[in-house]
């Protein structure tokens, strides 16, 4: 099935632009492309039609992660070969299907996209929100790559709302820090909301959160929200090396019953 065909079998388009999500982190490894397929999939099955977009252009991983093969992917976007809706694959039967969504993929294992310019950067940001893309989905969701570069600022800038995902590590909290910093010099009044990944239980998932909405309030004079917590669960690494997503592999995990209650409390705010 091609992209074009996927989103020609929305019933009813969207009359206005649907919100972008940017998943990001100041830190690699904490878990923030696996959570943003989880949200994709969470959303599917709350009725929410999705397109999860692969944003890390230097080591991209969402199709390695969910163990496919995109005929088409940014890299092509960027170098003009295709529009972005040219580049969509269905995942899981794509959106309508229970946990289905659409996947936008970048290029794995050559990190040929890492120094793509900002200006094709914010053309691919901008294209997002149009409506021959937004009209077709509920929520549009972007994996950022880790860090401050200034291609991942530009991405997060286009989203009407962001997910910072952290642990309870203190370079991981201090790069999340650095990173809501950074994009506030920048002019971005955008309040993230936070998730906190790899938690022992929610309750010490909170505490971390609490600490670091104190350091927020004091020193940038604002509180982010609180999306929730992921208990640590050994079935998360299995899934991943199975190249299956976690419901699929494991549908009674503790984690994902996790991310159901993370997306209960994005659609509540």
């Amino acid at each position: 099935m091609t992209g074009a065909t996927a989103m020609s079998e929305t019933p009813l388009p969207r009359t206005r632009a649907a919100p972008i999500y940017a998943v990001a982190s100041g830190k690699g490894g904490v878990g923030k492309t696996w959570l943003s397929t989880m949200l994709s999939i969470a959303f599917g099955r709350a009725g929410h039609r999705s397109l999860l977009v692969d944003c890390d252009l230097g080591l991209a991983n969402v199709d390695v992660q969910l163990g496919i093969r995109a005929q088409h992917d940014l890299a092509s976007v960027i170098r003009g070969f295709h529009e972005l809706n040219a580049a969509v694959t269905p995942v899981l039967g794509g959106p309508g299907r229970n946990g289905g969504f659409d996947l936008i993929a970048g290029r794995s294992g050559t990190g040929e996209l890492g120094a793509t310019k900002i200006e094709e950067v914010a053309r691919i940001a901008n294209a997002l929100k149009l409506h021959d893309i937004s009209a077709h989905y509920d929520r549009i969701i972007l994996d950022l790559a880790a860090g401050i570069d200034p291609t991942v600022l530009r991405f997060a800038r286009a989203a009407d709302k962001m997910i910072l995902v952290t642990n309870e590590e203190p370079t991981a909290l201090t790069d999340a820090y650095a990173m809501i910093k950074v994009m506030r010099l920048q002019g971005s009044q955008i309040v993230p909301w936070v998730v906190v990944n790899q938690a022992e239980n929610r309750m010490k998932g909170k505490k971390v959160f609490d600490q670091f909405a104190l350091a927020c309030n004091e020193y940038l004079g604002f509180k982010p929200k609180f999306a929730g917590a992921i208990t640590r669960d050994p079935r998360v690494p299995d899934s991943i090396r199975a190249q299956t997503p976690l419901p699929i592999r494991h549908p009674q995990s503790q984690a994902y019953e996790d991310v159901i209650r993370v997306v209960e409390t994005l659609n509540a705010g």
